[in-house]
């Protein structure tokens, strides 16, 4: 489909002005379907992010937070994106939003997809805002090239919303958002900082296939609004 490029001077006007940009959008779909829907990635990138739109002034207790995708680890692991999104996102105006988990107690996350759809399924669907982040790699969500479960999870005629992912190169089992569940939310944002990952996100582009940078299938079946930022 396409990549829209917004592009800032620097990270904290990225995040300022996108985290007004969430708000809005949250705002507008509580006012037309009574609800609204926020999908977040982990890791680093998207902190500065969380503590500026967990001050939006919205309805919050009418918005359902959710991940793209979690590690498969105890909630007070520091690798738990849950424990990342508490911490950093719903606090403030913000902890009045409902969570929704992606882990729960089996011991295998191939054993909890049909459990982990069924909690999605109470959110808002499409997905009102979904952001993803990227790695070097070009694996987004938990979508690794390295991955055996790669091409189910890119799989357009699935149905499947999750899928349980081993990559060999990172650590921990992960359930991730499926491709189909990913281009169908409705507005869908890719967010990067620096030189790096935009050269990744270039190169992937103009030569990679969607199996050798996951990232390539996202883009090319789906709207997407890169965010970035030196």
């Amino acid at each position: 489909m396409a990549l829209i490029e917004s592009l800032y001077e620097s990270a904290d006007a990225l995040n300022k002005a996108f985290a007004d940009e969430i708000a809005q959008l949250l705002s507008d779909a509580i006012d037309a379907r009574g609800k609204a829907s926020l999908l977040v990635s982990g890791g680093r990138t998207p902190l500065p992010l969380f503590q500026s739109l967990c001050q939006a002034d919205i309805a919050w207790d009418k918005v359902d937070v959710s991940l793209v995708d979690e590690r498969w680890v105890d909630e007070q692991d520091d690798a738990s994106n849950t424990k990342l999104v508490k911490k950093n996102l719903l606090v403030a105006k913000a902890s009045a939003a409902r969570f929704v988990d992606m882990k729960s107690a089996e011991s295998d996350a191939a054993d909890a997809v049909s459990a982990c759809e069924a909690r999605l399924a109470t959110m808002s669907q499409p997905f009102d805002v979904l952001i993803l982040g990227m790695g070097e790699d070009g694996h987004t969500a938990s979508l690794f090239p390295c991955s055996e479960q790669l091409q189910a999870g890119l799989d357009m005629n699935s149905g499947k919303v999750c899928i349980a992912t081993q990559p060999t190169t990172a650590p921990h089992q992960r359930m991730s958002l499926t491709l189909p569940a990913i281009v169908a939310s409705r507005n869908i944002f890719l967010h990067l900082t620096g030189e790096k990952k935009r050269e990744v996100l270039k190169d992937a582009l103009a030569n990679g296939s969607a199996t050798e940078k996951p990232i390539v299938a996202v883009v090319n079946a789906a709207t997407v609004t890169l965010k970035w930022a030196p």
